[in-house]
């Protein structure tokens, strides 16, 4: 399993943005198996979560195995604590970068499949909910959409003051992610009206996997969601389990949502795992 790290020039952004990609040309079959067929590979682009970095997928959990076993990859963006969303303001256009652009750059310098059907989005945490509000915004790209305790509480947000210790709760903060926090309800940034808006064009929905601990702060905000979808009639696929907010919980439900995804068939590689 080949791991690349990228450092790229971002237009949305307008600096630098290291990216980590996990590729499996490398990839060698066991004897007796077929060498797999020369074609592009299906790519699930995965998000981290707050105070994160490009990092965190490939340290504290097990996805680069779970990658070469589906013959997957997987791209993994620095994305800072910006919620993946845009701030035109401060030319953070993390939105842009991650439902485009980044697709777009990453489709030119490796053997990604073009096809929406193979291009997937996921995350965790403030990763779930970029996950979850790109994928959809950018429909007409991801075919599928993970997220893993998304912080899916857009709407609190509007009723946000300054009285918690925690910056990432405050108002300010909310404020210089999201913009005016009275409007942000009938904006891009609220996954709830990007699903009104696939249903009213009749565009094709993604299909959406969701999972979080039954411990987690957040299993009010993802109960909530999926019952908005379910009330919507988007089919939805929603998991908990033993669990709070931490990664435990994530590298387990990376596999069970890898294991979702439309995959190729699970294949066991070489590697110093398994020599004997």
């Amino acid at each position: 399993m080949a791991f690349l790290q990228v450092n790229l020039l971002s237009q949305a952004l307008m600096r630098t943005v290291s990216v980590n990609v996990i590729l499996p040309v490398d990839k060698l079959p066991m004897p007796g198996i077929s060498p797999r067929e020369d074609k592009p590979y299906k790519t699930l682009y995965l998000l981290h979560g707050i105070l994160g970095n490009q990092m965190d997928w490939v340290t504290t959990t097990r996805v680069q195995r779970f990658a070469e076993e589906h013959n997957l990859a997987v791209v993994m963006p620095a994305g800072e604590n910006a919620f993946y969303v845009d701030e035109p303001k401060s030319h953070n256009l993390y939105g842009e970068f991650i439902g485009k652009e980044l697709v777009e750059l990453t489709r030119k310098m490796f053997p990604l499949s073009h096809r929406r059907e193979d291009t997937f989005i996921g995350g965790l945490s403030m990763g779930g909910y970029g996950a979850m509000r790109n994928g959809l915004k950018y429909h007409d790209t991801f075919g599928c959409i993970i997220s893993l305790s998304g912080a899916l509480f857009i709407d609190e947000v509007p009723n946000r003051t300054n009285d918690t210790p925690a910056f990432f709760e405050s108002r300010d903060y909310a404020e210089a992610v999201f913009g005016d926090l009275d409007r942000v309800l009938q904006s891009d940034k609220n996954p709830k009206f990007l699903v009104e808006q696939i249903l009213n064009k009749k565009s094709e929905m993604p299909k959406i996997f969701m999972a979080c601990g039954e411990e987690d702060f957040l299993l009010q905000a993802n109960r909530d969601f999926v019952e908005f979808l379910k009330s919507k009639k988007v089919e939805v696929t929603f998991v908990t389990g033993p669990g709070s907010h931490e990664w435990d919980f994530w590298d387990t439900y990376i596999k069970k949502a890898i294991e979702w995804l439309p995959t190729e068939e699970k294949s066991f590689g070489i590697n110093s795992g398994n020599v004997k």
